[in-house]
C-alpha cells in the first residue's frame, strides 16, 4: 500500500510540474506580446513615419518601374514555323546586345521600351489531332493520333504534348513582348510582323498559293453554274411532262443525287477557300493582339506595401541586434 501511494504522489507531482511548465510557457508568451505592444506604443510615431515613406517610395517604384505584357497571337502558314522561332530567337539576341539601331532600322522607333521578346506554341492538342489539312479528314486525324501516342511511348503524354517537337506543329503561337512603357501596334507590332513576312521564300510560296486557291475557286464556280443549268434543264423538262399529263419515273442511275451532293460540296469548298484566303493573306498571320497588361507577378505593383513593411521589420532587427550587442558587452565587461 505504501508503494502505491508513493507512486500516485509522484504522478501528482509530475502532473503538477507539467502543468506549471505549461502555464509559464503561455505566461511568457503573453509578457512577450505585451512587450511588443509597449514597445510599438512607444515608438508609433517612427513607425507611421516609416510606413509613410515606405509607401511613398514604394509608389513612385512601382509607378516609375512598371512592367507591361503584351500579346500576339500568329499563325505560321505554309510550314514557316522554324523560320518564324528562329526570327524570334534573332530578335531576343538582339535585344539582349542592346542593338538599337536593328530594332530602328525594323521600324521600332523607341526600342529602349521593350525588355522582352519570346514566342511559345498556343497548346491545341484537339485541334491538331482533327486537322483537316488533308484530302482524307479521317486519315489525317488517325496519323496525328498515332504519332502522339508513338512519342509518348515510355514517357509522361503532357510533355510530348508540350514538347518543343510537338508544340511547333500547332496553328497558332504567342508572340509575349515585355516593355517598360505603354506600347502602341503602329509603333511596336506592326514593324515586328513586318519584320517577320520578309522573306522572298515564303513569299513566293504563298503568291503560289493563293494563285492556285483562285484559280481552284473559278473551277468550283464554273462547274456549278453547269450544275445549275443542268438542274434548270431538268426543272424545265419535268414541268413539261407534268402538264402533257404524262407520268414521270426517276430512275436511280440518272445520278440526280449525285449531282446535288457535288453541288453542295463544291459550295462548301468554296466558303473554305474563301476563309483560306483570308487566313493566307500573310506569311506569319496576326489573329488577335492584347496589349499593354500590366504585370502584378512577383513584386511588381506591390513596392506600396513591402517596402513598409521591410523598413518596419528591418527596424525591429536592428533594434533586436543592437540590444544583443549591448547585453554581451555587459557580460564580457563583468567577466
Amino acid at each position: 500500500m505504501s508503494a502505491t501511494s508513493q507512486n500516485n504522489d509522484n504522478q501528482e507531482i509530475d502532473l503538477s510540474q507539467i502543468s506549471k511548465i505549461i502555464g509559464s510557457f503561455f505566461s511568457r508568451i503573453a509578457n512577450t506580446i505585451f512587450k511588443l505592444i509597449l514597445f510599438v506604443q512607444k515608438r508609433l510615431i517612427l513607425f507611421i513615419l516609416l510606413f509613410i515613406i515606405g509607401a511613398a517610395v514604394g509608389y513612385y517604384l512601382d509607378t516609375s518601374a512598371r512592367v507591361y505584357n503584351s500579346e500576339v497571337i500568329v499563325s505560321s502558314n505554309f510550314g514557316s514555323v522554324d523560320y518564324l522561332y528562329a526570327k524570334v530567337d534573332l530578335l531576343e539576341s538582339k535585344l539582349n546586345e542592346q542593338d538599337t539601331m536593328f530594332f530602328k532600322s525594323i521600324g521600332i522607333i523607341n526600342p529602349k521600351a521593350i525588355t522582352q521578346i519570346k514566342i511559345e506554341p498556343i497548346i491545341d492538342i484537339y485541334n491538331f489531332v482533327a486537322s483537316n489539312n488533308a484530302k482524307d479528314n479521317t486519315t489525317q486525324n488517325s496519323q496525328n493520333f498515332e504519332l502522339i501516342k508513338l512519342l509518348s511511348e515510355g514517357g509522361d503524354v503532357n510533355k510530348v504534348i508540350a514538347g518543343k517537337i510537338t508544340s511547333k506543329n500547332y496553328g497558332r503561337h504567342a508572340l509575349q513582348i515585355s516593355s517598360n512603357t505603354t506600347i502602341s501596334n503602329k509603333e511596336v507590332i506592326e514593324p515586328l510582323l513586318a519584320y517577320l513576312n520578309q522573306n522572298e521564300f515564303y513569299q513566293d510560296i504563298q503568291k503560289a498559293y493563293i494563285n492556285n486557291i483562285k484559280v481552284k475557286m473559278k473551277q468550283d464556280e464554273a462547274i456549278i453554274l453547269e450544275i445549275n443549268g443542268l438542274l434548270s434543264q431538268f426543272s424545265l423538262t419535268s414541268s413539261d411532262n407534268q402538264k402533257s399529263d404524262k407520268l414521270v419515273y426517276y430512275n436511280e442511275n440518272t445520278q440526280l443525287n449525285e449531282i446535288i451532293e457535288t453541288k453542295q460540296k463544291l459550295i462548301s469548298e468554296l466558303g473554305t477557300l474563301r476563309l483560306d484566303l483570308i487566313s493566307y493573306g500573310k506569311v506569319i498571320k496576326k489573329n488577335s493582339s492584347v496589349l499593354n497588361v500590366i504585370n502584378n507577378k512577383g513584386l511588381n505593383n506591390k513596392l506600396k506595401f513591402t517596402i513598409p513593411l521591410i523598413l518596419i521589420l528591418g527596424y525591429f532587427g536592428l533594434y533586436a541586434f543592437i540590444s544583443f550587442y549591448k547585453r554581451q558587452s555587459a557580460k564580457l565587461s563583468i567577466k
